[in-house]
């Protein structure tokens, strides 16, 4: 069944004019501090993404009340987390749209509490769900209105699962995936459904050690995932075409760390180096003859997904095989998505947003989407009064046509 099927949608809903309508949406924004001390949103793109589905329910007659999350205060209060940066550019954008505090200053958001659930319905008279980067979270704000209120999905999460269901039910061929980052036993799901659905399966990033130590390279002191090495030698067996780096960039294990925060060393050697990793070195970035035959693969493709990047793009040593795959999905005259998370930020960091046809703002989502084809965010959505008792055939288009904006 197609994540789409029966989902129900905004103009699914009885008449809203006049009546409550609890909104979850995803307002996890990058904030940042000014002089004064307080803090302003940095970038208000997911605001804007929620723009649609708040301006239908205001031009329909619903008094609006919106709830999100905001970092992880791991339910206690926090002030470096609280919403009220983002309820002024709300105001802004849609004055009258009410804006509850971070709901993970409740402990109870990510614990499922019955109790939250209850506080956030209490005068509400419908629910709709427009965060697509939480749909594959069972918390409270999530799944628990629908088990009690007519529900029904916003514009925005409709769209992101029309099209990462599309990459399911009907890509265009060739269809080719492109996976990144560090750690490969969260994503060995998502792996094996792209290896069975896409003609080329590309793997990069720091996951493509623990395959290369599992066909019996040697990958000096890059990362590695011991326990994944069985399940990524079955990945290479499926059939399809899993390709998997032929070079890297490298710097002495002294001189290169694997996470940004921690800093960067500065200075060392830097060279490329091939499939064979010397004994104390660290792999950063897919060298040049990957990211050229990488860059390849994606200009024929009828389809591209992509998520996570190729290194540590954000060190500029590191980062052109981010930089050649970014380049290579905008110019693809096929259709493009980006599944979130940190190759959205390659993207951006690049100039190179507004190239792809469609940009996921829920990087996890869209991977569990892709894995299990339903989302526990879905799922309540499915199973709320207003399908039972009204017996809605809702679901999206199958078009995909559009780009992102």
């Amino acid at each position: 069944m197609s994540p789409c099927t029966h989902l129900p949608l905004l103009d699914d809903l009885p008449d809203v004019a006049g009546k409550n309508v609890l909104l979850r949406v995803d307002f996890n924004t990058p904030l940042h501090q000014v002089e004064s001390g307080g803090w302003e949103v940095e970038d208000d793109y997911r605001i804007r993404m929620a723009m649609p589905t708040i301006q239908w329910l205001l031009d329909h007659g619903a008094e609006v009340t919106a709830c999100s999350h905001l970092g992880r205060p791991h339910g206690e209060v926090d002030p470096r987390y609280s919403l009220e940066p983002v309820r002024e550019r709300l105001v802004a954008l849609a004055p009258g749209v009410r804006l509850l505090e971070n709901v993970r200053f409740d402990p109870g958001e990510e614990e499922c509490s019955q109790a939250l659930v209850d506080r956030l319905i209490e005068g509400q008279d419908f629910f709709v769900n427009d965060a697509f980067g939480v749909a594959h979270r069972k918390h409270a704000s999530v799944v628990g209105p629908p088990s009690r209120l007519p529900s029904a999905a916003g514009r925005l999460l409709a769209r992101e699962v029309e099209v990462i269901g599309s990459l399911l039910e009907h890509p265009s061929r060739p269809f080719v995936a492109i996976v990144g980052g560090a750690k490969i036993a969260g994503k060995l799901g998502v792996l094996r459904t792209l290896a069975s659905k896409a003609e080329v399966l590309m793997v990069g990033g720091a996951m493509a050690f623990t395959f290369l130590a599992a066909l019996g390279h040697d990958v000096g002191e890059s990362l590695v995932d011991l326990d994944h090495l069985d399940s990524c030698r079955d990945l290479i067996d499926l059939g399809g075409r899993v390709m998997v780096p032929e070079d890297f960039i490298a710097v002495p294990a002294q001189h290169g760390v694997t996470r940004l925060e921690d800093g960067f060393a500065q200075g060392g050697e830097v060279k490329v180096v091939g499939r064979d990793i010397p004994p104390g070195w660290i792999g950063m970035d897919i060298g040049p003859k990957t990211a050229s035959s990488f860059a390849d693969e994606l200009a024929g493709a009828g389809t591209v997904f992509w998520n996570g990047p190729m290194g540590a793009f954000e060190d500029e040593r590191f980062e052109k095989g981010s930089r050649t795959i970014a380049e290579a999905v905008s110019r693809c005259g096929g259709f493009t998505v980006v599944g979130g998370g940190d190759s959205v930020c390659a993207l951006d960091h690049f100039g190179l947003g507004a190239t792809v046809d469609f940009v996921s703002t829920g990087g996890g989502a869209s991977l569990d989407l892709l894995e299990h084809g339903d989302l526990p965010g879905l799922a309540a959505l499915r199973n709320s009064p207003l399908c039972a008792g009204r017996g809605a055939q809702g679901g999206v288009s199958p078009s995909v046509a559009t780009r992102h904006g």
